[in-house]
């Protein structure tokens, strides 16, 4: 291994743990990656060996969330010793990466809470038929969800897609439907 693939290799593991420190919140892979790969154009696979690595030296720490969902999430998080390699070695990251990574965190944070709060997916039963699961998800912890059938993968997707667009309309209309007084 090079000098230059070496320092480029300690720079993207401190930047991981640099914005793993800086959640105020637990995040999955897909959030953790979703943040990190705007800043330096780390490619997916790349990504996933520094995470890995990073999980197996325990510098990172991985759980799944005991929750009452069937598709539960590993979620990550910045160890004792991670934040300890983090202050000693911050100063691998450029001042214009941190500020990168900060401006990226401040702007994208706020995407990906909304994103993971809205969760649609429509799964195939047979050629004709779909169960279609929206959900409001809040802190990892599912707070509303609905099942309905769809008779093609087009209204399907249709219900999928509205639910995305209008859960914010669409879940108190619901939630007054089902307290309403008759």
């Amino acid at each position: 291994m090079d000098q230059n693939t070496s320092n480029s290799l300690a720079q993207d593991k401190v930047l991981i743990l640099y914005v793993l420190n800086n959640m105020k919140r637990d995040i999955t892979e897909s959030d953790l990656f979703k943040l990190i790969s705007p800043i330096n154009n780390m490619n997916y696979f790349y990504f996933k060996q520094v995470l890995t690595d990073l999980v197996d030296s325990k510098l990172v720490g991985t759980y799944t969330k005991d929750d009452a969902d069937e598709d539960t999430q590993a979620v990550y998080v910045l160890t004792s010793d991670g934040k300890n390699s983090l202050n000693l070695t911050i100063d691998v990251l450029p001042g214009l990466l941190k500020l990168k990574t900060d401006t990226t965190l401040k702007n994208e944070i706020n995407n990906i809470v909304a994103e993971d709060s809205i969760v649609t997916e429509y799964i195939p039963e047979n050629e004709h038929s779909y169960t279609v699961k929206c959900k409001i998800v809040e802190n990892n912890k599912t707070i509303f969800e609905i099942r309905t059938f769809a008779g093609s993968n087009e209204y399907a997707k249709l219900i999928s897609d509205n639910w995305k667009a209008n859960a914010n309309s669409i879940y108190p209309k619901i939630l007054n439907l089902l307290t309403e007084k008759s």
